[in-house]
């Protein structure tokens, strides 16, 4: 009997262990209540920013764009006068800090106009050419880097030999050379430095694209039967999008002082446009008598450039993660 009621009883189990302390908590129990949540993953946008404000640099060259570009979008209702109105009674009048008065805060040009509106709207010009040549040649190189990557054979050999032959000539050289066929203007200022920036985002988008052709996901889709176009620009063109964005920010400022270049060579933005490197141009003869005329515009070319650089490591910084500080 006692045998049988042996086997009838259930397999008896180790004890659980209580903590002291804890009226009928055991230890297992105790171990999953400690257990803390894990902390949701923060927003693809959130760590991007938390990664690109480590460059305390990058934090002040995008408050600097930003301002500089708000200037530029409310140029009308924030410049003091017109660009090109002249005050005949107020020639090269010098600035508030050098005994000038508030009606002109920088002083006047050679013809009476106030400098401080033509700086102003000077920053509208100056980035609007940066950023069309910034959206142009990403479009084109996009589209001729990844012919490149995919067409391969006579297609990437002519394209490729083609971008050589640009990068062969010095980029200013070739700017005026291309104003010079098409003649002096802000339209054809902005094509020749397209043309001069052209290679180095084909150049880009065709590397990138070659080292995403090997990886597995691509493969993947290329075996499911996607389409070429949709492997090209939907499967491939975002992974290649972190330098490539990069590359487009510090590119605008190499568009803006390649089209002051031209327009202090007076082959970029004709008078009375109020274009950075045409008041430039304008002043130089005044150099010694009126600096502040040669000075201002100097300075918001530098401003704006540098503002525009540190704001490119900051996004290469957080884009890049094996550049990421420590």
């Amino acid at each position: 009997m006692a045998e049988e009621n042996a086997i009838d009883d259930p397999m008896p189990t180790a004890p659980e262990r209580l903590l002291p302390g804890a009226s009928g908590l055991s230890l297992s129990a105790a171990a999953v209540a400690e257990v803390e949540p894990v902390g949701e993953e923060p927003s693809p946008l959130r760590a991007f920013w938390s990664a690109f404000s480590e460059n305390r640099g990058a934090v002040l060259g995008l408050a600097v764009v930003v301002f500089i570009t708000l200037l530029a979008l409310f140029a009308p209702w924030v410049a003091p006068h017109s660009p090109i109105e002249q005050f005949r009674q107020s020639v090269l009048l010098p600035p508030v800090w050098a005994g000038g008065n508030w009606t002109f805060p920088f002083g006047t040009d050679a013809v009476g106009r106030d400098v401080l509106s033509r700086l102003i709207y000077g920053a509208r010009i100056s980035l609007g050419i940066g950023l069309s040549v910034m959206v142009v040649s990403v479009a084109l190189g996009i589209v001729l880097g990844l012919a490149a990557a995919f067409l391969r054979g006579i297609v990437e050999v002519v394209v490729m030999r083609v971008m050589d032959m640009v990068v062969a000539i010095p980029s200013l050289v070739l700017a005026i050379l291309i104003v010079a066929v098409l003649g002096p203007s802000l339209t054809n200022t902005i094509v020749a430095v397209t043309v001069v920036y052209l290679p180095r985002y084909v150049r880009l988008v065709r590397a990138a694209a070659i080292a995403e052709l090997t990886k597995e996901y691509v493969i993947a889709a290329q075996v499911a039967g996607v389409g070429r176009l949709r492997l090209m620009f939907v499967t491939v063109l975002p992974n290649c999008l972190a330098p490539l964005i990069v590359q487009a920010a510090l590119g605008i400022s190499d568009a803006i002082l390649e089209a002051a270049a031209l327009g202090f060579l007076g082959l970029g933005a004709q008078p009375p446009t109020p274009e950075w490197g045409a008041m430039l141009a304008d002043a130089r003869e005044f150099i010694r008598s009126a600096p502040w005329i040669v000075t201002l515009p100097g300075l918001a070319i530098l401003v704006t450039v540098v503002a525009i650089n540190l704001m490119g490591d900051g996004l290469r910084d957080a884009l890049d993660p094996k550049l990421r500080r420590s």
